[in-house]
C-alpha cells in the first residue's frame, strides 16, 4: 500500500493525498492550489494537471468544504471520475453553493484572460460544477462507512468550519490492518459556534496539519480587545470604514458572532455590518440550519439577536447579494463594517472594497485569517506601500490590523494538545498543510516526544503504508 502527497506539502493549499492499496486507488481531499510561488500562471498549471488518471480513482473522502480542499472535484468529475465523494451532510450543503460559485469565478477569470490569450479556458464551468454535485454522498459524524471492500472510515468533528472532519481510515489488505488518520484542518478549542475538535486514540500512520505549527494565537480576551479597538478606532476616532477580508465559510460567521457579542457587551458602538458575499450569505443560512452542530454559547447569542436588544444597541446586519447593492457600499464614506470574500484578497468583491478604502487614511483593513505566500492579502500584511488592483496601482494608506487570534486553525499548543489524545505514538507521523517554517517547527516539536517519528513529505513523494 502506498500514499502519495499531491498537495499541501510545504504549502497550505491544494490538499490532495492519493492512497493506492494495490487493488484500487482513492483520494483524501481534492483541493485547489491558491497563490504560491511562481505566480498565477504556475498555480494555474498545477491546478490543470492531475498526477493520476481520474478514471482510476474509486472514491474520494473529503475533509471539509474549503476550496483548497474541495475545489478540484468538478475538474476530477469532468475528466472521468465516476465514484462517490463522501463528506458530512453540512459539507455537502456547503458544496452545493461553493462549487458552482467557484466555477462562476473561473469563468469570469477566463473571460478576462481571453482578452490577451484566446486559448484561455476556465478550470471548469458552472455546468460541470453542478454535475459534480451528483457524486456527493452525505455521511454522519461518528458512523462507520465502507466505501469499498476492505476499507472502513469514520468522520470525526474537526471543529474547523461547519461540517469539517477528521478522517479515520482503516485499510484491510492481505490479512493486515492499517489505520490512517488524517487530521484535516483542526479548529482552535474554545472558538465560537462549533464544538472543539474530537480526540482520536489510535493511528498507525498520521497526517497532521501545521498551518500555525510555529506560533501560538493570542488569548481570546486579548484578541477581542484588539478587534474592538480596530473597530472603535476607525469608526469613532477616524470616522472611516472597516474592511474585513474573510473566508465566506467559517470565518465570516465567526466575525458576525464576535461583532454581535461585542455589541451585547456594549464594547462597540452602533454600526451597520455589510456582509457582501453571496457565498457568505448562503453559508450563514446553512450554518443557522444546522443548530445541532453549534455550541451552547452560540445558542445564547442567537436568542439575544432574535429579540429587540440588538436594535437597541444600534447593531444592524445587511446581507447583499445583488451586484448593484454591492456597488452602493462603495459610496459609503464612514461608519460601515464591510465583511467580504475572498479571505486572502485573491478574488471576489473584497477587491472592489479594497480599491475604494485602501487609499484612505481614515479607513482600516482588518485581517482575521491566514494569508498564504504570494497572495494579495499577504503583501498588504507585510507592509506593501502600493498593490495592483484591476490592472492599476493602488496606494496602501489605510491602517492595517492583523487579528491572529481569530483563526479557525489550531495553533501550536492546540495541535500538540490534540496529539496528546493518542494512546500511543503512530508508527509514522507526516506533517502537512503548512509553510516550511511552520511545518519544520511542528515536526521538530513532535519528534522530541518519546516514541514519535515525524517527518515532512516532499511534494509528490510516495511512501509505503505497510
Amino acid at each position: 500500500m502506498k500514499l502519495t502527497f499531491l498537495g499541501a506539502s510545504g504549502e497550505v493549499t491544494g490538499s490532495c493525498y492519493l492512497v493506492d492499496t494495490g487493488a484500487f486507488k482513492f483520494l483524501i481531499d481534492c483541493g485547489m492550489f491558491q497563490g504560491g510561488p511562481g505566480g498565477a500562471r504556475a498555480t494555474d498549471r498545477k491546478n490543470r494537471r492531475f498526477a493520476f488518471d481520474p478514471r482510476e480513482i474509486a472514491f474520494v473522502l473529503l475533509s471539509h468544504a474549503h476550496i483548497d480542499h474541495s475545489g478540484l472535484i468538478p475538474r476530477l468529475v469532468a475528466q472521468g471520475f465516476r465514484g462517490e465523494v463522501y463528506a458530512t451532510r453540512a459539507t455537502c450543503d456547503l458544496l452545493a453553493v461553493m462549487l458552482p460559485d467557484s466555477a462562476h469565478l473561473q469563468e469570469k477569470e477566463a473571460e478576462y484572460r481571453a482578452r490577451s490569450d484566446r486559448s484561455a479556458a476556465p478550470l471548469y464551468t458552472v455546468r460541470e460544477a453542478q454535475a459534480s454535485l451528483a457524486r456527493l454522498l452525505p455521511v454522519e459524524y461518528d458512523a462507520t462507512l465502507e466505501p469499498h471492500a476492505g476499507i472502513g472510515c469514520v468522520f470525526r468533528d474537526a471543529g474547523h468550519i461547519l461540517g469539517s472532519a477528521i478522517l479515520e481510515v482503516t485499510l484491510r489488505v492481505g490479512g493486515r490492518e492499517t489505520r490512517l488518520v488524517f487530521s484535516g484542518d483542526l479548529g482552535q478549542p474554545g472558538r465560537p459556534i462549533l464544538r472543539d475538535p474530537a480526540r482520536v486514540a489510535r493511528a498507525d500512520v498520521l497526517l497532521v496539519e501545521s498551518t500555525y505549527g510555529d506560533r501560538e494565537h493570542k488569548n481570546p480576551a486579548q484578541t477581542l480587545d484588539e478587534f474592538a479597538y480596530a473597530i472603535n478606532d476607525t469608526m469613532r476616532s477616524r470616522k472611516g470604514n472597516v474592511v474585513i477580508p474573510a473566508f465566506a465559510v467559517g470565518r465570516t460567521q465567526d466575525i458576525l458572532y464576535h461583532i454581535a457579542d461585542l455589541a451585547r457587551q456594549g464594547r462597540v458602538g452602533p454600526m451597520t455590518v455589510y456582509v457582501d458575499s453571496p457565498m457568505a450569505t448562503a453559508a450563514t443560512r446553512i450554518t443557522l440550519a444546522h443548530p445541532e452542530l453549534h455550541d451552547r454559547e452560540t445558542g445564547q447569542l442567537a436568542d439575544w439577536l432574535s429579540g429587540s436588544a440588538a436594535d437597541r444597541h444600534g447593531l444592524k446586519f445587511r446581507f447583499t447579494e445583488d451586484l448593484a447593492d454591492s456597488k452602493r457600499i462603495n459610496d459609503i464614506r464612514s461608519g460601515a463594517v464591510i465583511v467580504s470574500a475572498s479571505g486572502m484578497c485573491e478574488g471576489g468583491r473584497v477587491r472592489h472594497h479594497l480599491k475604494y478604502n485602501l487609499p484612505r487614511r481614515e479607513c482600516a483593513i482588518v485581517f482575521v485569517g491566514f494569508q498564504a505566500a504570494g497572495t494579495l492579502g499577504r503583501r498588504i500584511v507585510e507592509g506593501a506601500k502600493t498593490v495592483r488592483l484591476f490592472g492599476e496601482s493602488c496606494p496602501v494608506r489605510a491602517k492595517v490590523f492583523t487579528i491572529g487570534g481569530l483563526s479557525a486553525h489550531a495553533d501550536r499548543g492546540a495541535l500538540l494538545g490534540w496529539l496528546d489524545g493518542f494512546a500511543r505514538p503512530p508508527r509514522r507521523t507526516w506533517v502537512v498543510h503548512g509553510e516550511p517554517l511552520a511545518s519544520h517547527a511542528l515536526c521538530e516539536a513532535i519528534s522530541r516526544r518519546a516514541g514519535w517519528h515525524a517527518a515532512l513529505p516532499a511534494p509528490g513523494q510516495t511512501v509505503g503504508l505497510d
